[in-house]
């Protein structure tokens, strides 16, 4: 599972002209399942993106959770995150999940993010044509992939 996470000041997800979601301070993530992952996988990344210190204290320093500063998440769906681009120019994706694999973790990782944060979270429409904008506040922009969890 590989998750881009952005600090945002503001984020939405519209699709057909209608708003999906939409969040205020807080985290703007997008997901790629792929084929491999399992519920381990979407514990520990639900647990890492919780907790990362990421809001700044009173000094400027980023040392506050999302709990810490009342913050919310944008969830949305991203299976290019699992792009091939070795070879040729047209990308390939042969490593994101199917459908039938990415649909329950992505459902699940919505149930399991709204648990940690004791708050409902916003998101977008899993395979929908999303149109995603955000304010990247700082900007900060972290990648984390639970198949190299020692970096993280």
């Amino acid at each position: 599972m590989r998750a881009v996470i952005q600090r945002v000041s503001q984020a939405s997800c519209t699709v057909e002209g209608q708003i999906t979601g939409e969040i205020q301070t807080g985290l703007m993530i997008l997901l790629g399942i792929e084929e491999t992952d399992n519920t381990e996988d979407l514990q520990w990344l639900a647990q890492k993106i919780i907790n990362i210190r990421v809001f700044g204290d009173e000094n400027g320093l980023m040392n506050k959770s999302l709990a810490d500063v009342n913050g919310s998440i944008l969830l949305i769906s991203q299976f290019t995150l699992y792009a091939q681009t070795k070879k040729g120019n047209r990308p390939s994706f042969i490593r994101a999940a199917k459908p039938t694999i990415a649909i329950p973790l992505y459902e699940e990782m919505i149930v399991m993010l709204e648990s940690l944060l004791g708050k409902k979270i916003a998101t977008g429409i899993f395979g929908a044509d999303m149109k995603v904008a955000l304010i990247n506040d700082g900007p900060v922009t972290i990648v984390m992939d639970t198949k190299d969890k020692e970096n993280f």
